[in-house]
């Protein structure tokens, strides 16, 4: 079952999807969160209610990708190169678990800065 949630930060609000792993359902049962957003290069990231270890953890992930990262417990949205990639590759500064993906497109982030407040919520399917 698809796991949609909006994701608002500043002037940007996306459409999101979780994925089935056990770290999404944790981020899933968690919403709504809002924090402040912490960016890397093209990435945002920010603490969220959540401890898990580490699923099937990425070294490197694709642009779009939202990630849990362990030793922050941090929800990471990732939309180009961090300091530590290596050419065009989007490199995280260690290993996430991919827990869904942005569905238009993510580089509209690079509009957000330090500081600004971003709500994650669940879409509520719309029932006739």
């Amino acid at each position: 079952m698809a796991q949609d949630i909006r994701i608002t930060a500043g002037p940007v609000q996306l459409a999101a999807a979780l994925n089935d792993s056990q770290t999404a359902q944790a981020v899933w049962n968690a919403l709504p969160i809002t924090a402040s957003a912490n960016t890397w290069g093209d990435e945002i990231y920010f603490g969220i209610p959540v401890d898990a270890g580490l699923e099937q953890g990425q070294e490197t992930v694709d642009l779009g990708d939202l990630g849990y990262w362990p030793p922050g417990r941090a929800f990471c949205i990732f939309f180009g190169p961090t300091p530590a990639s290596r050419g065009a590759e989007i490199r995280p500064a260690s290993a996430v678990t991919v827990i869904g993906r942005v569905t238009g497109d993510a580089a509209l982030f690079r509009q957000v800065r330090a500081g600004t407040s971003v709500t994650i919520e669940a879409i509520e399917a719309i029932e006739d």
